[in-house]
């Protein structure tokens, strides 16, 4: 069955294991907090025992493993990482051999698994196929992508206000525009700021533009703005910058021929009176980039 993330982190606060999870999406630093939680309900991990790891280089090897019991432990924890079970093989209607073993003992051994296992499955995109079929009728489902701005501003003043500094939304928002909206890296740079403004401090746009690494994507508006303003000097220096920064050539022009499209698109939206937003067709977590 599907559940949200903000429930089954509260589940699994509780204590409230289930037998099996599958975990999918983009929202790296999020999948990982729920995974060291359910490793520290488990207390002590020993690899090998009571504790298994799988990827793509050893996943036929997981029927073996999910029938050999955590020797001395009550359950055996097995995390599969990235390892191919809920991808289609190419055009073809069946799945695997090895994905109809796995989906097939799933289905078939379902006590067993609730009696000694902990299954995890972590992804960052599925198909819909009899793998994600068996953990969805027998497991939790949950998919985590990165979130919307609001939610990321909720989360950063939460961790504000856990260290009593204080923040205004639109300084956030800045932070935002200029960090990306990757939860990851936006609390990173949010502790950074923290350990700079002090307990009882306020941290401002100033200390943002002093102290956040922008990421490539607004460096390129930077040197965008320059050429839009003529500036030219200005622009090589920002593109001197990123390539002192070892910024591939590749991803630097890439990155200023998407920025081209989506500024020439923006134009003939405004001319055709249309929604940038669609124009662009942004994701509900982009929808900042229209400003």
């Amino acid at each position: 069955m599907d559940i949200k993330y903000e429930m089954l982190e509260k589940e699994i606060n509780n204590g409230n294991l289930k037998s099996m999870y599958l975990l999918y999406g983009n929202e790296k630093y999020l999948i990982d907090t729920l995974l060291k939680k359910i490793k520290k309900q488990f207390g002590n991990l020993l690899q090998g025992i009571n504790y298994i790891v799988m990827d793509e280089t050893n996943v036929q090897d997981l029927i073996f493993n999910m029938q050999i019991p955590a020797f001395g432990y009550d359950k055996k924890l097995i995390l599969v990482q990235n390892a191919g079970l809920f991808k289609k093989d190419g055009r073809k209607k069946e799945g695997t051999p090895l994905q109809k073993e796995v989906s097939l003992f799933i289905e078939e051994n379902n006590t067993l698994i609730e009696e000694t296992l902990v299954l995890v499955f972590v992804e960052e995109e599925i198909d819909k196929n009899d793998v994600y079929q068996a953990v969805y009728k027998n497991g939790m489902v949950c998919q985590i992508d990165e979130l919307k701005p609001n939610q990321l501003i909720t989360k950063l003043k939460q961790v504000c206000t856990l260290y009593q500094v204080k923040v205004e939304e639109k300084t956030l928002n800045h932070l935002l525009e200029i960090a990306g909206t990757n939860l990851q890296i936006l609390i990173s740079e949010i502790r950074k700021l923290i350990e700079y403004t002090g307990n009882g401090g306020e941290i401002t746009i100033e200390a943002i533009d002093l102290l956040t690494v922008k990421q490539i994507e607004s460096v390129i508006f930077d040197l965008t703005d320059h050429l839009g303003n003529k500036k030219i000097d200005k622009a090589i220096q920002v593109l001197e910058n990123l390539m002192y920064q070892k910024e591939p050539l590749q991803k630097i022009l890439i990155t200023l021929y998407n920025h081209f499209k989506k500024l020439y698109l923006c134009r003939l939206a405004i001319n055709l009176n249309k929604d940038i937003a669609i124009a662009l067709n942004l994701k509900s977590n982009q929808m900042f980039l229209v400003r």
